[in-house]
């Protein structure tokens, strides 16, 4: 059995999935902005309530055992209580988060508004990446996720040279509850325009246009079959689900199937977290003594490698190689050779040139990483990609946490002695990487019909 598809629905379909990527984009530039606020206003929260570097790393890691905590129930509401929802509810925490910052009289009190934040933060990135699986065509997908953390890193960019000038005008509490505001503003638009599929908003889904543009001369929108209307990519048939401990059973159960991507992602991105967003700025006061507008300037080059690197690295996966794991190798070779530069230049180097160039190839390298939430989504059923990907996700924040953590122990001097050798343990945690990153697995015939 076969209908016409209606060839206005299936272009209103490929026009609003970008209103919602938009708005769930704005989102998530949100989410790097706080991720790395904390290197910016380190200085400023010393001299407000008279706390240390363990503290300071403290509060930065909040933010990430927060982030981690919640991976697991992000994935989980996801795929139970829909995208749409989960996404709205908690911005609204986030938003709440920076409120209490902007309003607090102690350190205590801006450690749980940084709370709050992580955890609404948290609830973004997984919604968001199912959102991308149902309005989205597979061969689509990772470059989608690409100009997604390229966004993200515009807005790690705008928390660093910017919130710099910003706390400088207005005062780093007024900028958060300006934040705050804007954030209240976002979830009403979120709730208001976005929505799980197209078939929330009675249109066609993505499998049915593609059938249609695959039955008609030269690509206009030809017969579908009926029953295609159930096999939308990414959207679970509700009669082929998979029980939550079953789910949780095929994900952590997989063997080579997961754990090297995960021990991959815990070390790339805690050890890109411990630099970008907690010690390059500190390291570029306490030992080249610039001052603070400098060395956020500088470190705005790590966002904008990132805001290159995410999107290259998902067309060269989706176009040029065709293969996951061979970019998530190549960038994490790189991105550990640039970490020996690092710690080799440490005190060698006093250009701000050179680190410039340094964190820009920093954060194009380092950005590879997006690659690998297209390759575990493609290892696992469609049925289960939020819990997979939320599982996937666990690792980087948890490594976010431990490293950051590690890391302020670690520089209780702050001297260029104490910084080497903190900038070597994060080149042997990108070599780690890099070796996890060979011994993983993809699925090439998932993406055999594009």
């Amino acid at each position: 059995m076969t209908h016409q598809l209606d060839s206005s629905k299936a272009k209103l379909v490929l026009r609003y999935r970008w209103a919602v990527f938009g708005i769930l984009a704005a989102a998530y530039f949100l989410v790097y902005f706080h991720r790395v606020s904390t290197a910016v206003v380190s200085s400023d929260l010393q001299l407000a309530f008279g706390v240390g570097a363990a503290s300071i790393a403290l509060l930065s890691s909040a933010y990430f055992y927060a982030y981690t905590v919640m991976q697991l129930p992000s994935g989980l509401l996801t795929d139970s209580w829909g995208p749409r929802r989960t996404v709205s509810s908690f911005i609204l925490l986030a938003a709440a988060g920076a409120v209490i910052t902007g309003m607090a009289s102690s350190f205590q009190m801006v450690v749980l508004g940084r709370i709050l934040i992580g955890i609404g933060a948290a609830m973004v990135y997984i919604p968001l990446m199912k959102i991308l699986a149902n309005w989205y065509r597979k061969n689509e997908f990772a470059s989608l996720s690409g100009i997604l953390l390229a966004i993200g890193n515009i807005g790690a960019l705008s928390a660093a040279g910017p919130l710099a000038w910003l706390t400088d005008a207005f005062g780093w509490q007024q900028v958060f509850l300006m934040l705050g505001a804007a954030t209240i503003l976002l979830a009403a638009v979120a709730w208001a325009v976005v929505r799980d599929s197209p078939s929330q908003m009675g249109l066609p889904s993505l499998q049915e246009i593609e059938d249609a543009e695959m039955a008609g001369p030269g690509g206009s929108y030809g017969t579908v079959p009926v029953a295609g209307a159930a096999a939308s990519p990414g959207t679970a048939n509700p009669a082929g689900k998979i029980p939550m401990k079953e789910a949780l059973r095929m994900t952590f159960g997989s063997g080579r199937r997961f754990w090297p991507l995960a021990i991959w992602f815990f070390f790339l991105y805690g050890s890109i977290m411990v630099y970008q967003g907690l010690w390059a700025g500190p390291f570029y006061q306490d030992i080249l003594g610039w001052d603070k507008a400098t060395s956020g300037l500088v470190l705005t080059f790590i966002g904008l490698g990132m805001v290159f690197g995410c999107p290259a690295a998902g067309y060269i996966s989706d176009k040029l190689l065709g293969s996951r794991r061979k970019v998530l190798i190549i960038g994490a070779l790189v991105y550990a050779i640039i970490w020996a530069v690092i710690w080799v230049g440490a005190g060698q180097i006093e250009s701000m040139q050179a680190y410039m160039a340094i964190n820009f190839a920093f954060g194009f390298f380092g950005g590879f990483f997006v690659v690998g939430f297209a390759q575990i989504k493609e290892l696992f059923p469609m049925s289960i990609v939020g819990t997979t990907t939320a599982a996937l996700n666990i690792f980087p924040f948890a490594g976010g946490a431990v490293l950051q953590q590690v890391s302020g122990l670690w520089l209780a001097s702050r001297s260029l002695e104490a910084y080497q050798g903190l900038w070597l343990f994060m080149l042997l945690c990108a070599a780690v990487a890099a070796l996890a990153a060979a011994m993983s697995e993809e699925n090439v015939a998932d993406r055999g019909n594009g």
